[in-house]
């Protein structure tokens, strides 16, 4: 039900101009290269409020050479995905999750508010204008990205003007390789920290990592493992939250993560495999530090099960190898029943083979 105490737009107003000129679609390809026929945008001023969301002809914005969001980097962005079932039907997955974290992102950001039951609406009506574009794959999807951006001018103020919109990427597999991945954990680099924006999905996050990105390429491995203060605490990686399966200091099995103190990105497969493998009652299932110091002596003692990212692009991704200060950490990975079975899980609910009430249909 829309929350009618938020100045919002309304799906009910949704304007809608189908191009006149359709792609050819071609088969999935590299992450983020190929984009749909239309898009969706949402005009904001302050002196009028939001505007009557608009899906059009996908095409390059206008936008002012000052405008905050190129100058001061006063934007967000939100990922998640709509998946063809077995059945034929669109599912997205947990998509409220998406929409509550790109309102808190939006508060942080000085952006405006919006009714989050009222975009997801309007994200419904555009994957259903583009339903030809979601794969018929149960290893490919249709990759959504909203975007909010000030459309401000010069000034480190609250912005006046904004546009929010939606763009849509058919999508394969995020990484060229679906093998374990190797990180390299130096904490010279640091990608968030208290009080900073490190909870929030905005795009200074991630563009500040490129160069950390390249430099473990240089050390011969594919992603970064953060960490985070003097203890040297795990993080995340690369770009997404990270899961231990291990057996703890005090000889219990565990699958630990991070907790959320600010620094975590709260991801939709974050919580989902919290909440999973919870259910399952097998094994202690905790949200706790993690230093590399511990992770060393686990991985010497030999109690190290298995390692794996996860996040919306990505999905289960096993960790097989970390570099750290000299060290080359071998992670098991070749018999990774625990990820594979998170991995199916997920999977299963978001292509339709498992009755969920996380699955939105479109």
């Amino acid at each position: 039900m829309a929350d009618t105490s938020i100045p919002s737009f309304k799906a009910a107003d949704l304007v809608i101009q189908l191009s006149s000129s359709l792609k050819t679609k071609p088969d999935v390809g590299e992450f983020g290269s190929v984009f749909t026929d239309h898009m969706l945008t949402i005009e904001w001023t302050a002196t009028e409020g939001w505007k009557a969301p608009f899906i059009r002809p996908f095409g390059n914005l206008t936008l002012h050479p000052a405008s905050t969001s190129l100058q001061n980097a006063i934007q967000l962005f939100e990922g998640l995905k709509a998946y063809r079932g077995d059945d034929n039907q669109l599912r997205l997955f947990r998509p409220m999750l998406n929409m509550n974290r790109m309102a808190n992102s939006a508060r942080r950001t000085c952006l405006p508010t919006f009714d989050q039951s009222e975009l997801l609406e309007c994200i419904r009506k555009l994957v259903e204008i583009e339903q030809d574009w979601v794969p018929h794959s149960d290893v490919a999807s249709l990759y959504i990205r909203p975007t909010f951006v000030s459309t401000e001018s010069l000034g480190i103020k609250k912005p006046t003007r904004a546009l929010l919109y939606v763009i849509l990427s058919p999508a394969g597999f995020y990484f060229k390789t679906t093998d374990a991945v190797s990180l390299w954990a130096d904490p010279k680099y640091t990608r968030a920290w208290k009080g900073g924006t490190g909870d929030c999905k905005m795009g200074g996050n991630y563009g500040c990592s490129l160069y950390a990105q390249y430099e473990a390429v240089d050390y011969g491995c594919q992603q970064v493992l953060w960490l985070y203060g003097d203890d040297h605490q795990v993080t995340e990686a690369g770009t997404m939250n990270v899961f231990l399966h291990w057996i703890n200091e005090n000889g219990d099995e565990e699958l630990a993560t991070p907790p959320l103190d600010g620094i975590i990105l709260p991801g939709v497969t974050r919580r989902s495999i919290l909440e999973l493998s919870r259910k399952w009652g097998e094994f202690a299932v905790t949200e706790r530090y993690i230093t590399m110091d511990q992770l060393c002596c686990a991985v010497k003692q030999q109690r190290v099960k298995e390692m794996f990212g996860c996040g919306t692009a990505c999905m289960v991704c096993p960790i097989g190898r970390v570099v750290y200060q000299g060290q080359d950490l071998h992670i098991p990975h070749q018999d990774a029943k625990v990820t594979t079975r998170i991995a199916k899980e997920l999977t299963d609910i978001q292509y339709g083979r498992t009755p969920s009430d996380w699955a939105f249909l479109v």
